[in-house]
């Protein structure tokens, strides 16, 4: 029984982390697509292009309805994940760069398990709660300090409302995936959203396409079919089998992954007090992991 518990403890993390790796690449390719599309737009867009990718997994690969209940929790799913993270990461990186973005994600693990304790019943211990508060306490001091400032920015209020808004779609989409599946939670959510992010994909369509790159048209690609779809089949299964509130805390490798993206794409700065701050977040997540 003991080893049953481990193994599916080692596959949650398993496939959280490869959720991880996918998700690392969402702002920046976020930033690349904002250049070329409202933030508006892109987060209708990229909506709706994973709800009709979304109606076809459902169609070919499910018979599973969800209750009436389930519809409820998939709503707070969808306003969290589909619509409150894309809109708001979206509107904060017309006013930052992805790799000072990327910094704030190291919040999101403590912000999921505190989620993970209201909706989805989880204990951490004291332990656990001490790592990923000094955690969250570095990435604020940090910000503070980069911002050469007692006040936060226009973006990074949006990027902690985006992280707070996905932090509970997060733990709602774990707890569901146990009994209505991993992949049916996001596929479900994009399918209730669809009607909306159609209409306002329309009415958001920029007057003038030949403006916009090729890369920015790959950023939106990479957001849609990556970050809304694929990204999540892995990350809510991950949730579901290893603990909400234990592999959330996978989330702290994403600053990393994502700052090297940032580089490599973007072309941006990448400080050496982001590599610190991630560096001794990541130390906070291992000890946070052993006392889950």
């Amino acid at each position: 029984m003991q080893n049953s518990a481990i193994n599916s403890s080692s596959k949650g993390w398993l496939y959280g982390i490869a959720g991880v790796i996918i998700f690392a690449g969402s702002l920046p390719a976020t930033r690349i697509a904002v250049m070329g599309f409202t933030p508006e737009f892109l987060t209708a867009a990229r909506a709706a292009i994973a709800g009709v990718l979304a109606i076809f997994c459902i169609l070919f690969f499910s018979r599973k309805i969800p209750s009436v209940q389930q519809f409820y929790r998939l709503a707070i799913v969808c306003l969290g994940v589909v619509i409150g993270f894309p809109l708001f990461t979206a509107l904060a990186l017309q006013t930052v760069t992805s790799a000072h973005a990327i910094v704030f994600i190291a919040l999101l693990p403590l912000c999921t398990a505190i989620f993970a304790v209201f909706r989805a019943a989880e204990k951490p211990s004291p332990a656990f709660w001490c790592f990923a508060i000094l955690g969250s306490a570095l990435v604020i001091a940090f910000t503070l300090y980069e911002n050469k400032a007692l006040s936060l920015s226009k973006g990074d209020i949006y990027m902690i409302l985006a992280v707070i808004v996905c932090g509970l779609g997060y733990a709602e989409g774990g707890q569901l995936s146990r009994n209505l599946g991993g992949w049916q939670v996001i596929c479900w959510a994009l399918i209730i959203a669809l009607p909306v992010m159609l209409v306002f994909s329309v009415y958001y369509f920029p007057d003038h396409l030949s403006q916009i790159s090729i890369s920015q048209w790959s950023g939106l690609a990479y957001v849609s079919l990556f970050s809304m779809l694929i990204g999540f089949f892995f990350w809510y299964k991950g949730l579901a089998l290893g603990g909400i509130a234990s592999v959330g805390q996978a989330q702290l490798l994403q600053p990393f992954i994502g700052l090297g993206f940032a580089a490599v794409l973007l072309n941006e700065h990448v400080s050496t007090g982001m590599l610190i701050v991630s560096c001794a977040v990541i130390c906070c997540v291992a000890m946070a992991k052993k006392f889950a």
